[in-house]
């Protein structure tokens, strides 16, 4: 049986290890600047009436749903909508593409469904390897939208095919999606109080 001081101090680690992480991002002048420069891309793509479109895997599709919720529901302020959509959550698009094509080609087929010139899409994936999402960027650029990558340190796949990256400073995939989450919370106010305020 594990002691109570031995699930206390495991406690204790993880949220150390929370905090390093954020510590890391917190130094990154590049990540916070860019933060910014994203938010006036999102406010200059809603005033022209342009859309956002997130998409994910597992915790990363949870992380783009909560965000697209953020956006069209309310953060802190009681004001309109705003245009954003988490791409998989139209189980029956998904699941028929996925069986009458493959996994690999759900988010390409909604971007070539919905994606128009000046449309944001982000893409989110702790390793930044996630086939489905590198072939959706990959449509979107041609589309003439603009790509953001939140992925893991390496960027992995993903790094090459986005006009901005947010490669969380962490090989650990439950701080990854920590820092996503709040780094997606972040845009979300600064998008909310530019155009609200």
């Amino acid at each position: 049986m594990i002691s109570y001081v031995c699930v206390m101090n495991k406690i204790k680690s993880i949220i150390a290890a929370s905090i390093e992480v954020k510590t890391k991002l917190l130094a990154n002048e590049v990540l916070i600047n860019q933060a910014e420069t994203v938010a006036n891309l999102i406010v200059a793509a809603f005033k022209d009436g342009n859309r956002l479109y997130l998409c994910g895997n597992g915790g990363s599709a949870a992380d783009a749903q909560h965000l697209a919720a953020e956006f069209t529901g309310r953060f802190y302020t009681d004001r309109e909508p705003l245009p954003a959509e988490a791409l998989h959550v139209n189980t029956s698009f998904l699941t028929a593409v996925a069986n009458d094509y493959s996994y690999d080609q759900v988010y390409e087929r909604a971007i070539k469904a919905h994606g128009r010139k000046g449309d944001i899409l982000i893409g989110l994936s702790t390793s930044g390897n996630s086939k489905n999402i590198v072939l959706a960027q990959a449509e979107a650029a041609r589309r003439g939208m603009i790509v953001i990558s939140f992925t893991g340190a390496t960027g992995g796949k993903m790094k090459d095919c986005c006009d901005f990256l947010f490669n969380i400073p962490s090989t650990d995939t439950p701080r990854i999606q920590e820092c996503h989450i709040m780094l997606g919370h972040i845009i979300c106010q600064l998008v909310e109080e530019k155009l609200f305020s």
